[in-house]
Order: C-alpha cells, then sequence, then structure tokens
C-alpha cells in the first residue's frame, strides 16, 4: 500500500480502535487520534505497556494526541475489532 492509501485509511478509522503495524515489526494498538498527511497519532487503549518511557502523561493531562507513527512506517492497519483483545 502506498503512503497515500495509509492517510486515506487512517482518515477513514480517525476515532476508531486500530492495530497498526510497522516495517520494524511493532504492533501498535489505539484509538487514531489525529491524522495528516506525513503522521498518524495514536492513543494507546491497553496501558503504557510496550510503549516506552517518552509517553508519560497519558491520563495525566499528558499528551492529548497520544504519539506520531510516520505514515511511511506503516505496513498495515486494521480494525481493532477484527482482534479479540
Amino acid at each position: 500500500m502506498s503512503q497515500t492509501n495509509f492517510y486515506d485509511l487512517c482518515c477513514r478509522y480517525h476515532g476508531r480502535n486500530v492495530r497498526i503495524t510497522c516495517r520494524d515489526g511493532r504492533v501498535h494498538r489505539g484509538e487514531i487520534t489525529r491524522v495528516t498527511r506525513d503522521m498518524v497519532w495514536i492513543r494507546p487503549t491497553e496501558g503504557l505497556g510496550g510503549y516506552g518511557l517518552g509517553f508519560g502523561g497519558f491520563g495525566f493531562g499528558g499528551f492529548r494526541f497520544g504519539f506520531g507513527i510516520a505514515l511511511g512506517a506503516i505496513t498495515g492497519i486494521a480494525l481493532a475489532s477484527a482482534f479479540f483483545w
């Protein structure tokens, strides 16, 4: 899929829980909170486990949009409703 296709898909899934797979094999699960032509922002829905320390502040008045993932790094996006988690 091209970056434009991922952009369109992210726009369609804005506000919904998704599972995003990146080229480096990392899998991110959460709600899409913002989309630009280059980035998608996702707010984790399973707590902060596995997201590192750079995202402190979730739920404590911190990051409103979650954390960004470059659209060029994404290899797949699926609605979370397709998974049992």
